[in-house]
């Protein structure tokens, strides 16, 4: 168990010192990667970026992800074969207005970092089914960068093996993998919930770091 986000970091970061101080960016998932994401950039002198994106829900099992949409691309997986094409056509444009509105939050005046012939670092406090990061690998895997590693703090061993199994992932760091995996929030002692300010406030923290 962790002790909270800044721990997970923290043991992230030294499974990823290779990376430091290389042409790498540290993409957290909003909003509980970011605290960690945050604590990797600044131990290995990386800039900090967010990926802006959000599950499409299926709609008898909001939790369960058919699919993602970022501001600029979707992508379904095989789930959403037999959904109705208006409910995701629908869900689409009703995140997409949701990112739109975090984006002007979390940004401000700045413009997101270029990805194309960089090396990805992927980050989140944890994942369940992994069906949410694959949407996300394949629509970064899009942006044309040089490599894309996933580091997460723990996950189940099948959602581990997906995304060793995806031809987009080059590396997986995942320092818990244990044989009981209900949800995430169990492997912490304090898994309080990241608002947004807490996200602009890193994000805008990381951004001075790098630049100064």
């Amino acid at each position: 168990m962790y002790k909270d986000r800044i721990e997970a970091g923290r043991l992230l970061a030294e499974k990823l010192e290779n990376y430091s101080n290389t042409d790498a960016i540290i993409l957290a998932i909003p909003r509980g990667g970011v605290p960690i994401g945050y604590e990797i950039s600044e131990k290995l002198h990386l800039p900090l970026e967010i990926v802006l994106s959000k599950k499409i829900g299926h709609p008898l099992h909001k939790e369960y992800a058919i699919g993602a949409v970022t501001l600029k691309s979707s992508v379904l997986s095989d789930a959403a074969a037999d959904i109705s094409p208006l409910y995701i056509k629908e869900e689409i444009e009703h995140i997409r207005g949701l990112l739109k509105r975090r984006h002007q939050d979390y940004y401000d005046y700045r413009k997101p970092l270029e990805l194309k012939g960089k090396i990805l670092i992927v980050v989140d406090d944890g994942i369940a089914t992994g069906n949410t990061m694959l949407s996300i690998i394949k629509m970064l895997h899009d942006e044309k960068p040089d490599r894309i590693v996933v580091a997460i703090p723990v996950a189940p061993y099948d959602s581990i093996k997906k995304l060793k199994a995806s031809p987009y992932v080059n590396d997986v760091i995942c320092p818990l993998v244990p044989d009981y995996f209900r949800a995430v929030g169990q492997f912490y002692a304090d898994f309080e919930q990241v608002d947004d300010l807490e996200v602009k406030q890193l994000l805008n923290k990381g951004f001075n770091e790098s630049a100064g």
